[in-house]
């Protein structure tokens, strides 16, 4: 057994699960469908607790005209964030947030927020996300646009203060919080960033550099439907988009003095125009390109988005089940990106441990698990992990021959038999299995009275923490490992 750490891809994956325009599907089926985790997922929610209709989602609120237009609405129409001032942390978005952190996956969170509120509200919202380890944050993004409805409620300069304000509350009161600026992209014509002037200070205050072009989009859905000759949608040349977002980079590390990771966080090719077939080779020529590269310009991307109710989906919702998805061609060619080396995590072998072993959480780029092999000799009728004693109840996340199982706390048994399904053994051999503890209920605990912090769901293990430890670091203490049944005749015929 050797310790084993986790580290970022060359180019790391996030994916948008939840939208003005899909519901969120859960972990565990994004998980089955696509066999691996990612750097995080993006959820999509909006704050405007000063309006009279709210919290209603914007769709909701009964008016005299109806809308002509996806952002015809009062306030975005994203799901309410029910923080902040109302204080529901067991409503939307928290309870996703636990489900996307016990899977081994960052928390990216998009808020578009009333662009008047004060300190003392974006401080409330600094204390709902302390617990949530790295929570990647982007607040009012496509802020260069005047589609979104705080663009029609502020000037760009007033939008721009407002991003800066975010972020000193986030770095004073929220350090683990990572801000996002999604902003302007370069221009030809002008050599220079959209509004690059007005957003020059957020650009520097901001952790993260980010943009939004998609290579092509109906942005008449659900109102117009894209046919030829048709205004409201647009096929984007995939170069043409490529060299935009690379420049992009050059442009802001020239006018900032700084270089900081960048972002694309929201990227999609749309079958609404392309047609389903033709959506999957964007994205596939997309993603070639980016593994083609020689200059590892971008950090990650976010595709946009697990299921759609449109066409920008992997899948796209059953109109008869909301519950239900209709996988699209496009999945399978992501997944098989996904998988590629340069878009999956890197793994670092450590030294030879012996149990117990103390694991550490920090994010989905950065964590301590342990790596045993595990001997096969040809293809097993029967591949079992059994978790009994003080593994019962740990909350842990297994990479087994380049896939990921999770194991939630008091499950007693993971069946590992879909990897062989796809993976034919000819000859004896050893696969690795990798075994990582992420928060057992999705947060990290601050420190008790006595100094302590919980290290499992049961808190019957503990661990001195420095002060400031706990919003980063979650720890696990493993005692024992799984036993492992590998059977190569079915039991009976």
């Amino acid at each position: 057994m050797k310790k084993i750490f986790l580290k970022a891809a060359d180019c790391a994956l996030d994916l948008g699960d939840g939208s003005e325009r899909g519901l969120y599907v859960n972990q565990d089926y994004i998980l089955q469908k696509l066999k691996t985790v990612h750097r995080g997922i993006s959820l999509m929610y909006t704050y405007y607790p000063n309006d009279k209709e709210w919290p209603t989602r914007a769709s909701k609120i009964i008016r005299d005209k109806p809308a002509k237009g996806a952002w015809d609405y009062p306030y975005e129409d994203y799901f309410p964030y029910r923080g902040g001032r109302e204080g529901r942390l067991d409503d939307e978005p928290f309870n996703f947030m636990n489900d996307i952190r016990r899977h081994g996956q960052d928390v990216v969170l998009t808020l578009t927020i009333d662009p008047f509120l004060k300190e003392k509200d974006i401080i409330k919202i600094a204390q709902d996300l302390r617990p949530y380890g790295r929570v990647l944050l982007r607040v009012n993004h496509e802020c260069t646009g005047d589609w979104f409805c705080y663009t029609k409620r502020a000037s760009y300069q007033q939008i721009a203060d407002f991003f800066v304000m975010c972020c000193n509350v986030m770095h004073k009161h929220a350090p683990n919080v990572k801000m996002i600026l999604c902003a302007g992209l370069y221009m030809e014509n002008t050599g220079k960033l959209e509004m690059e002037d007005i957003f020059l200070e957020a650009h520097k205050a901001a952790d993260i550099w980010s943009g939004d072009n998609y290579l092509s989009l109906n942005w008449g859905w659900p109102y117009v439907v894209a046919k030829k000759g048709g205004n409201s949608f647009a096929d984007y040349d995939n170069q043409k988009i490529y060299e935009r977002f690379k420049k992009s980079v050059y442009r802001l590390r020239e006018i900032t003095g700084q270089n900081k990771p960048m972002v694309l966080s929201e990227l999609n090719a749309d079958g609404d125009v392309n047609g389903p077939y033709g959506q999957a080779e964007k994205i596939r020529d997309f993603m070639e390109r980016l593994e083609a590269d020689p200059d590892k310009w971008l950090d990650a991307f976010t595709l946009y988005q697990f299921r759609d109710d449109g066409r920008l989906g992997l899948e796209i919702t059953d109109p008869n089940n909301s519950e239900v998805g209709i996988e699209q061609p496009a999945l399978q060619t992501y997944k098989e990106f996904l998988h590629k080396p340069f878009f999956s995590k890197k793994f670092k072998i450590g030294e030879e441990v012996e149990l117990p072993v103390k694991l550490r959480w920090t994010n989905s780029e950065d964590a301590e698990g342990i790596q045993i092999d595990v001997p096969v000799k040809k293809d097993p009728h029967y591949a079992e992990l059994y978790f009994t004693k003080d593994l019962l109840e740990q909350n842990l996340m297994i990479e087994f021959g380049g896939w990921w199982f999770y194991k939630a706390p008091g499950v007693k048994c993971i069946d590992l038999m879909s990897w062989f399904f796809e993976h034919k053994i000819s000859k004896s051999i050893k696969i690795k299995m990798k075994i990582f503890a992420p928060p057992a209920d999705g947060k990290n605990h601050p420190l008790n009275k006595k100094g302590l912090s919980d290290l499992s769901v049961t808190g019957k293990e503990l661990c001195k923490l420095d002060d400031g430890d706990w919003m980063n670091n979650y720890y696990t203490q493993i005692k024992s490992l799984p036993e492992i049944r590998i059977e190569y005749k079915p039991v009976a015929l």
